[in-house]
């Protein structure tokens, strides 16, 4: 059986689904055509529901949970990794004028429905004044004043500080202060469309990609590198090692906690939508 799946070419992903695409572990006879993109288009094609696997945000999945169902394992939940709010100047003074009433400040972000653009919400409510751009674009809009403000995801994390840029807050360090639990970032769905078989059986097959990645995370370092953007094998693996971790293998009860709080708080804000649907498998 041939599945369509979606995941970002990020490290931590490419990591992931290595041993699955190419079949180092048994796919107990399924086949996978692979599409690679950013999160915001993955979240743009499961509002489509245009493919059978994929990894979305959080934030998204909460609109399309009647179509799709959360997968044990593949996801990046953790402590210490969440997006950041950063700046070319003044990160004291840019932080107070985030939070004036209908600030006048210019954010750039990665997209209106990732899981950082919910924490930027929750975090400063009145930073309506938003641009949506492709992550990787958002340093360079911020070094050329384009932007006031940039929000960043994945590997920006390692590469902001390289460029002049300033920090002016860690949105994950504020959920974890929050919550004390792990910021749910993006998880890995099935159409509910598949029989039940098949997404159990996806599940099992890409928990045995998890382990082996974790067993063997040499193996897919051409592959991981040919999609890491020019980056440093030094900063891919600290990019796996920052996002891809025990809740990767598995959510737990630890992990669903942290995801049905997220989705509470957001609900309790008008965030997002009531969701009726079961959301595990």
């Amino acid at each position: 059986m041939k599945l369509t799946l979606g995941f970002s070419p990020c490290p931590n992903d490419t990591f992931i689904f290595d041993a699955l695409i190419h079949h180092k572990i048994d796919t107990e006879g399924l086949e996978f055509e692979v599409f690679y993109d950013d999160v915001e288009t993955l979240n743009q094609k499961a509002f489509r529901g245009e493919l059978d696997i994929t990894k979305l945000s959080y934030h998204a999945f909460a609109y399309v949970a009647d179509q799709y169902v959360l997968l044990d394992s593949g996801s990046a939940l953790g402590f210490g990794v969440g997006p950041m709010l950063i700046c070319k100047d003044n990160p004291e003074k840019l932080h107070s004028q985030l939070t004036i009433h209908n600030s006048p400040l210019t954010i750039g972000i990665p997209g209106k429905y990732t899981t950082a653009n919910f924490l930027l919400g929750l975090a400063f409510p009145e930073a309506t004044n938003k641009v949506e751009m492709v992550f990787s674009e958002i340093e360079d809009a911020l070094l050329n004043e384009k932007i006031d403000v940039g929000l960043i995801i994945h590997e920006n994390r390692f590469t902001y500080q390289d460029k002049g840029l300033k920090k002016i807050i860690d949105l994950g360090d504020y959920w974890e202060k929050r919550t004390g639990l792990a910021i749910p970032l993006g998880g890995i769905v099935a159409n509910r469309k598949l029989p039940l078989d098949i997404q159990h059986k996806i599940n099992r097959v890409l928990r045995k990609s998890v382990e082996f990645a974790f067993a063997n995370p040499k193996s897919g370092l051409e592959f991981i590198r040919s999609h890491a953007q020019e980056m440093s094998e030094e900063v891919m693996y600290k990019h796996i090692e920052l996002y891809v971790n025990k809740y990767s293998l598995d959510l737990g009860e630890e992990g669903k906690k942290a995801i049905k709080l997220l989705f509470d708080t957001a609900r309790g804000k008008n965030i997002i939508p009531e969701i009726k649907e079961k959301i595990f498998l």
